[in-house]
């Protein structure tokens, strides 16, 4: 059974439109670190004798690739965004989730905004604003004009949609109501 009134066709199923995370280019220190501390153990390790310095020299590489590599990992895979047809849902945090979404048919303003690094790898911060105290910044995803793009059309096309479904719903009947007959 739909909830929708009778007359008026049902619509259409939400779908995704894109997954994106922020650049990949943000792994690129925290790789240098992991490198660097497999190279350092690998030097160090055949010429050490001493138990102590042996687990000492494993213990400063465990902390160096916990800390400089795994860290920076796990918080660059918990912020993810997702664009659908209808919303736009902005997932971030490690310990404590936090997930916002805001919808299309809201209506909301756009904007890109690079830095000289962002502008060589074709990414950029897109700015969000939908009237709340602060904009959702979409930060360092790629093609950052791309989205902007889809963004601007998935508005202007629930907009659109929310508009006619509200008009029909709106609208009187044919019938003519006839004032002060007798």
């Amino acid at each position: 059974m739909s909830n929708t009134p009778e007359g008026t066709p049902a619509p259409p199923p939400e779908r995704v439109i894109a997954r994106l995370r922020s650049n990949a280019r943000a792994m690129f220190w925290p790789s240098l670190a992991l490198i660097a501390a497999a190279g350092g153990v690998g030097f160090f390790a055949g010429r050490i004798s001493e138990v102590w310095e042996v687990v000492l020299l494993w213990s400063a590489a465990a902390a160096v690739v916990l800390l400089l590599f795994l860290l920076p990992l796990a918080v660059w895979l918990s912020r993810r965004y997702t664009i659908t047809t209808r919303r736009l849902i902005i997932r971030h945090g490690f310990f404590v989730r936090v997930r916002q979404e805001l919808l299309h048919s809201r209506g909301y303003d756009v904007a890109v905004r690079r830095t000289w690094l962002q502008s060589m790898f074709r990414s950029g911060d897109v700015r969000i604003n939908s009237g709340l105290d602060h904009p959702v910044v979409l930060r360092d995803v790629p093609k950052a004009d791309q989205v902007q793009r889809a963004l601007s059309e998935l508005m202007e096309r629930t907009q659109t949609v929310v508009a006619v479904r509200r008009q029909q719903s709106e609208s009187v009947s044919d019938e003519t109501t006839v004032w002060g007959t007798r």
